[in-house]
């Protein structure tokens, strides 16, 4: 069983091709790319934690006909754009605005939104948020596990920490061979 993080699919939301640019030419096609994306990745006994904005416009039929083709158990961590209707699917494992877990022995702090601190961060405690899509500067410990940010499919722990020490280890590839530091 593998553990898996998302956030900001906006299944059924129009704004998301607009405002996030997302390499998708239909809503439908969207939809879609994001289900197959996910189910390539999650198998029936894994467990993905959605951190909020699961969907926005469908009807409650529609929403949960989607969830339902998701694999995985579900749980959400609620966004500032769930809806009534997502939050009553029975297809969820759990709903909760915020939560604190541990996975692979590290403790994480999981929200919609990005903390400026949190429990535990002295002890190294993990923020993992959505809510940004991709556009916030992280703070340490801190990762977007948002589709926007992550490629479009949900990511494991591992992933997610290794993205930062790849980006880190790049960057210093490119001052070594005479690049300025970006930021």
């Amino acid at each position: 069983m593998t553990t898996f993080f998302t956030s900001d699919t906006h299944f059924g939301d129009t704004r998301a091709l607009r405002f996030d640019h997302r390499p998708f030419p239909t809503l439908d096609a969207h939809d879609a790319g994001l289900i197959e994306g996910w189910n390539a990745r999650v198998g029936p006994d894994d467990t993905v934690w959605h951190l909020g904005d699961f969907a926005l416009g469908p009807a409650p039929d529609r929403i949960a006909a989607i969830l339902s083709a998701l694999a995985g158990e579900k749980h959400l961590v609620t966004g500032n754009n769930d809806g009534a209707a997502t939050l009553a699917l029975p297809g969820w494992a759990s709903v909760t605005p915020y939560a604190e877990i541990a996975v692979e022995g590290r403790p994480l702090v999981l929200c919609h939104y990005a903390f400026r601190t949190w429990n535990g961060i002295g002890r190294g405690a993990v923020n993992l948020h959505g809510h940004s899509h991709g556009k916030l500067t992280p703070m340490p410990r801190q990762y977007d596990v948002g589709v926007d940010a992550q490629n479009f499919r949900p990511v494991t722990l591992a992933e997610i920490l290794v993205s930062r020490r790849r980006g880190a280890r790049q960057a210093r590839a490119g001052r070594a061979e005479g690049e300025p530091p970006s930021g």
